[in-house]
C-alpha cells in the first residue's frame, strides 16, 4: 500500500455539506439549530424481542419453533423490525469485529478511497445529492461476501480483518437464511427436498456493509443515513451502543434503544413484494451524534440480479420483476429525483 501518512482519516463530509448548504433555497431552514415548529418529538422505543436458539441450535421441541415462527412473523407484520437473542453470532467475534473496524475507519482518507481496499468498496457521503438533507453523513465499506476472501481483495496492512469479517460474514448470513425460511414457511411455502430460500442468494450476491458515522458538528438532524428501505429481502444488523437508528412506526419517527448481546433485523423491499405486503420494508434512517461516532455492521440477503422475485400466492399487487430490474429502477429514481421510489414503481 502506498504512503498516506501525512493525510487525514476523515472524508471530506464537511466540505459537501456546505456546497449543498448553498445550494439548498431555503438556506436557513437548512442550518437551523433547533427542529422546525410543530416537529413531533422522536420516541424510544424497544423492538419485540424474539429468542431465535430454536433456528440456531438443536433440542428444541416443536411446540417452542411453533411460538418462535409465530412470534418472527408477527414482528415482521407489525413491525417490519424486531431484535433477536441467541442469534449464533458470537459476542467475542462482534467486538473483534468492532475493534478491527474501527482501524480500518482509521485509515487515511486517500488509502480507504484510492487503494482498492475491501475490493474497492469504500463509499462516503451521497455522491447523488444535490441538497444537504440528501447528504448521508457516513462512510462505509460496501463488500460483496465473494470479495471478501477473494484474491483481489487487499486489507493492506490490515490482516486481522480478513479472517474476521469472514467469519461474521458467515455467521450472519446462517442466521439471515434460516430466518428467511421461517418466514417464508409461516406464510405457507415449503422448500422442496434441499431448495433454498430465497432461490439465488449466496455469497456472489449477498453484502457485508461495515458502516462509520463520524460526529457531525452542524445541524443537529443532519443524516448520518438518509431515510429509506432496504432493497432486499433481510437485513441483519450489529450497532454499538451509541443509538441514533430510527424507524417509522405509523406515521411517527421513533428511536430504537440499543440492547447490548442482540442483533437487529429488518424485512427488505423484497420480502415485502414476495408476501403481497404482508411482511412490511419500513422506512428507517440514521441520525448523527455531534460528539460520538458510531459503528454497525449490516449485512444484505440479496438474489443474483436476474432472479424474479415472485410472490407467496396470487394473485399479487405486483407485476413480475427481477432483482435486477427493481435496482435498476431504484438507481434511476435516485438519480432523476434525489430519493428512492421502490416498490410503488412496479404496482399492477
Amino acid at each position: 500500500m502506498p504512503a498516506f501518512a501525512e493525510s487525514a482519516a476523515e472524508p471530506p463530509l464537511a466540505d459537501s455539506y456546505h456546497a449543498l448548504l448553498r445550494r439548498d433555497t431555503k438556506l436557513d431552514a437548512c442550518i437551523t439549530t433547533a427542529p422546525p415548529p410543530g416537529c413531533q418529538p422522536v420516541s424510544e422505543c424497544q423492538l419485540p424481542m424474539i429468542d431465535v436458539r430454536c433456528l440456531t441450535s438443536t433440542g428444541a421441541s416443536p411446540e417452542e419453533r411453533a411460538a418462535c415462527v409465530a412470534a418472527i412473523a408477527a414482528a415482521a407484520e407489525e413491525w417490519g423490525f424486531f431484535q433477536v437473542t441467541n442469534h449464533g453470532v458470537g459476542q467475542e467475534l462482534l467486538d473483534a469485529m468492532r475493534r478491527e473496524q474501527a482501524r480500518l475507519f482509521r485509515l487515511p482518507f486517500e488509502a480507504k478511497a484510492t487503494a482498492g481496499l475491501l475490493n474497492d468498496s469504500y463509499r462516503w457521503g451521497t455522491p447523488t445529492a444535490t441538497s444537504s438533507k440528501q447528504l448521508s453523513w457516513s462512510e462505509a465499506f460496501h463488500v460483496p461476501l465473494a470479495g471478501i476472501s477473494g484474491d483481489r481483495c487487499s486489507y493492506g496492512e490490515l490482516t486481522n480483518i480478513r479472517d474476521v469479517t469472514h467469519e461474521v460474514a458467515n455467521a450472519m448470513s446462517k442466521l439471515a437464511n434460516a430466518l428467511a425460511r421461517v418466514l417464508a414457511e409461516s406464510l405457507g411455502h415449503t422448500a422442496a427436498g434441499g431448495e433454498q430460500f430465497p432461490a439465488g442468494c449466496d455469497e456472489r450476491t449477498c453484502f457485508l456493509r461495515l458502516n462509520r458515522y463520524p460526529p457531525c458538528p452542524f445541524s443537529p438532524d443532519a443524516f448520518g443515513l438518509v431515510p429509506h428501505t432496504d432493497s432486499d429481502f433481510l437485513t441483519v444488523l450489529f450497532q454499538d451502543q451509541v443509538g441514533g437508528l430510527q424507524l417509522m412506526k405509523g406515521s411517527r419517527w421513533v428511536a430504537v434503544k440499543p440492547i447490548p448481546g442482540t442483533l437487529i433485523v429488518n424485512i427488505g423491499d423484497l420480502f415485502q413484494a414476495w408476501s403481497n405486503n404482508r411482511y412490511k420494508s419500513v422506512e428507517h434512517k440514521v441520525v448523527t451524534n455531534a460528539t460520538t461516532e458510531r459503528y454497525s455492521v449490516a449485512y444484505f440477503l440479496c438474489p443474483s440480479y436476474d432472479s424474479p422475485i415472485g410472490a407467496c400466492e396470487e394473485p399479487s399487487p405486483y407485476r413480475t420483476f427481477t432483482f435486477g430490474e427493481y435496482r435498476r429502477r431504484v438507481q434511476e429514481d435516485v438519480k432523476k429525483t434525489g430519493k428512492k421510489i421502490g416498490l410503488p414503481n412496479f404496482l399492477m
